[in-house]
């Protein structure tokens, strides 16, 4: 059984993982940490700035240093960002050292949570739907792929999905 003293959020942008892991965290008594905040402070730049400068693959590799640091701390919710899962060594961490939890969200559950904001590189450019589409279709597998548990987060309420969450680890056998 994969550890139940951190608990790592993955999924598509717009999921909900930061708000989500912000209140589980609270629930669990945990500490919370976003591993896209963590890259900004870190280098004292947004994502998107590093996207202009450095591309995706330089986002990514400063993505991969800040999961392995943090996935190897005790007592966390950790939300990661959407292409987290992208890198295999990303993917052997959060499955290795904590209970992952799949937040899937529909297209359109997506588009009207990332439509609110022009912080999101990747929809910077072209149509944001198919986008969308062409994320999922890749990264869909991936989550699956390290989940310990998939939810639905359309239509549902951080506080019920901290809460789903906690139910599902306390009834699961140490």
């Amino acid at each position: 059984m994969r550890t139940r003293s951190n608990i790592f959020l993955v999924g598509p942008m717009g999921a909900g993982k930061t708000t989500v892991g912000r209140r589980l965290a609270e629930l669990r008594g945990l500490q919370f940490a976003d591993s896209d905040h963590a890259v900004e402070e870190r280098t004292g730049v947004d994502i998107a700035f590093i996207f202009e400068k450095e591309g995706e693959a330089g986002f990514r590799r400063r993505e991969k240093l800040v999961i392995a640091e943090l996935t190897a701390a005790q007592g966390l919710v950790l939300a990661t960002g959407g292409g987290a899962v992208l890198d295999a060594d990303n993917r052997r961490y959060l499955a290795g050292r904590g209970f992952v939890v799949y937040l899937r969200a529909s297209i359109e559950h997506q588009l009207r949570r990332t439509g609110r904001t022009d912080s999101r590189p990747l929809l910077q450019s072209g149509n944001p739907r198919e986008t969308l589409e062409r994320l999922f279709a890749l990264r869909d597998p991936l989550y699956r792929e390290v989940a310990d548990l998939t939810l639905d987060a359309d239509g549902a309420n951080a506080r019920g999905l901290a809460q789903d969450i906690s139910r599902h680890i306390d009834a699961v056998p140490a």
